[in-house]
């Protein structure tokens, strides 16, 4: 019998009894490699997606196989880690995955891609991915909360998915919760207005993990400090583990209660530093591997030693050289990765003007309408990602910016710089725009 047809008949008679999200997200990342003395061999990204498939639908594929095949076939797993990046990367990126055992109102969901292992250890982030380790190991006990603060893009949201990815590794019928502190506060305010804040409590406080993104966002939310300190208290008191991830201490977040900040600091707080040159050559080696190119070690130093500032401006260079040298037909050289490199650096004259024009030719809209006061939607995205350029490439003050976009409050600025920040760590769309937007910037 051929496995591809038999396990492609398996797909065809499962996926109208899961959910689509269910299907695309795990049964459909499996193939079928071999089929001998009636046992399916299937290949899968990670011991993580073996475990999966395993804990939630060996049983279903089992009966399948013994509807179509009339025949007693048991099922084997092979990991093979280069199939993890070819199949995960044309997924959308808000295409976190459904855990379709767990309570209909909790949305226990996490991206696979971040794991412990792909996670790439250096001097600025060792004792950041032991801590880690130490609560795979032993959750509620060992370090909590744990607090992760740092710059942007190092590495600070993928380390603590990499967390709960491995402990539901290890027990999947454990409940893991991930939430940015924005889609926190949205579902606390949703909760006020629609009158279901049992509904909301249940969902954050019934976990034994709580993962939440970027808590300086609570930052002047009153009402939102209020309810997360009470949950903060909920999960603690039964042991549930608690991570944070921060762009800043604690102690350096305006607007926040101090028995908030009390909390946050109660357990392990870890400063992720930006990656040193040994750690920057190691992530693009990853990077490589992942996407399946296959570059010199010294062009990759090259690279490293271009840009010393974070993870995904270092990973947005390697893919525009990458580009480059497909698109032009050449060799992965240090020559023409040097002139490349020497055409990526921001030139002496760049001002926000030009920013402003770029973004509007972008978008083919009006400088009236990305600075004045319309608040349609469309306009959300290119305000949001010219407010993370003028302050990140610019490194303008948020009020300095906001005076530039049409004299809108600093507080406005921070919201849109930081969730051009979060959709950076998720989002293919605004990853893909930033880079685009950038080489015009430089053209």
């Amino acid at each position: 019998m051929d496995p591809n047809k038999i396990w492609s008949e398996v797909l065809n008679e499962i996926k109208p009894k899961v959910s689509p999200v269910n299907f695309k997200g795990w049964l459909s990342q499996a193939d079928a490699i071999s089929l001998q003395d009636n046992k399916l061999t299937l290949s899968v990204g990670s011991a993580f997606f073996e475990n999966q498939l395993r804990a939630r639908y060996l049983n279903l594929i089992l009966e399948t196989l013994k509807k179509i095949t009339d025949q007693d076939i048991s099922v084997d797993f092979k990991i093979d880690p280069s199939k993890l990046s070819k199949k995960t990367k044309d997924l959308p990126s808000e295409d976190f995955f459904e855990f379709s055992s767990q309570p209909p109102n909790l949305s226990y969901s996490l991206n696979p891609k971040y794991t412990l292992e792909n996670f790439v250890v250096g001097l600025s982030n060792n004792v950041a991915f032991a801590a880690a380790q130490a609560i795979v190991q032993n959750p509620g006990t060992s370090y909590n909360p744990l607090l992760l603060y740092g710059g942007t893009g190092v590495g600070k949201t993928h380390l603590m998915l990499g967390i709960g990815n491995a402990l539901l590794n290890k027990n999947p019928a454990m409940k893991v919760k991930y939430s940015s502190s924005e889609q926190f506060t949205n579902d606390y305010v949703a909760a006020i207005k629609e009158h279901k804040m049992e509904d909301f409590r249940n969902r954050y406080r019934s976990v034994d993990i709580l993962l939440l993104d970027d808590i300086q966002f609570f930052s002047g939310r009153e009402g939102t400090q209020e309810e997360f300190f009470h949950t903060f208290n909920a999960l603690q008191g039964k042991n549930s583990q608690i991570i944070l991830t921060s762009d800043r201490a604690p102690g350096e977040i305006v607007k926040v209660e101090d028995r908030l900040k009390s909390r946050f600091q109660g357990g392990l707080m870890v400063d992720i530093q930006t990656p040193d040159f040994d750690t920057r050559v190691a992530i693009l080696k990853a990077k490589c591997q992942e996407k399946g190119e296959n570059l010199p070690e010294d062009a990759l130093k090259l690279i490293a030693s271009s840009l010393d500032t974070n993870i995904r401006e270092l990973e947005g260079r390697l893919i525009q050289i990458i580009q480059k040298l497909k698109a032009n037909n050449l060799e992965a050289s240090i020559e023409n990765i040097s002139s490349f490199i020497q055409t990526s650096v921001v030139p002496a004259n760049f001002d926000y003007k030009k920013v402003i024009s770029v973004v509007c030719n972008y978008f083919n809209m009006t400088q009236k309408d990305l600075t004045g006061p319309n608040r349609q939607k469309e306009l959300v995205l290119p305000r949001h990602l010219t407010m993370f350029l003028l302050c990140e490439e610019l490194n303008f003050t948020v009020q300095k910016a906001g005076q530039i976009l049409g004299g809108r409050d600093h507080t406005t600025v921070m919201h849109g710089r930081d969730r051009i920040k979060r959709l950076m760590n998720t989002d293919r769309d605004v990853q893909k725009t930033l880079i685009e937007i950038k080489q015009r910037l430089l053209q």
